[in-house]
């Protein structure tokens, strides 16, 4: 089996380091110019309901993709999350990618992955393990958890996928004491 390692974790203070099962990789995964960026994420609705799966993946040579797909069944969302995942890394795969960062705002599927969570969910295990191949796959895999205000994009893009309107832009007021 290959070893565990922590994935570096985004920029930011808020975002939480997973861990994810790795080949010939021992150190975390620094982005850096040859690896690729994905951000992906599911919607469900109703939940469970129709599936949307969103995703971006951007390559180290500048190149930018998006991916909005609704699900060919019904799913829960966090069926529809470990769904736009297996999609963005099976077309990080037909894109060539070798080194792959996925950044996902699903603490279910992340846990699940990186074994922080232990707890089998039955249903959706299949889908883990695919995923947990996929990952493999590649040169070198991080799976790092963001909050879901640094997931936008993919978020709006499920959302389009399952038939839902963006979500309002939430802007913070300063109130006058």
């Amino acid at each position: 089996m290959s070893d565990w390692h922590p994935s570096r974790a985004a920029p930011d203070s808020d975002a939480d380091v997973a861990r994810v099962p790795l080949k010939r990789q021992s150190q975390p995964l620094p982005l850096v110019s040859d690896t690729w960026l994905v951000h992906c994420d599911g919607s469900a609705f109703p939940n469970p309901g129709t599936m949307g799966l969103g995703a971006t993946l951007s390559g180290p040579d500048g190149q930018h993709h998006e991916l909005s797909v609704t699900g060919i069944s019904k799913g829960c969302n966090n069926e529809a999350e470990a769904r736009a995942m297996l999609l963005a890394l099976e077309q990080a795969r037909l894109l060539s990618a070798k080194k792959i960062s996925i950044h996902s705002d699903s603490r279910v599927v992340v846990d699940q992955l990186s074994g922080l969570d232990s707890r089998k969910i039955d249903r959706l295990e299949c889908l883990f393990e695919s995923i947990r191949v996929m990952l493999a796959s590649f040169e070198a895999a991080s799976v790092v958890w963001i909050p879901g205000h640094r997931n936008a994009k993919a978020d709006a893009l499920a959302r389009a996928a399952a038939g839902l309107p963006p979500r309002p832009l939430v802007t913070k007021i300063k109130r006058k004491r």
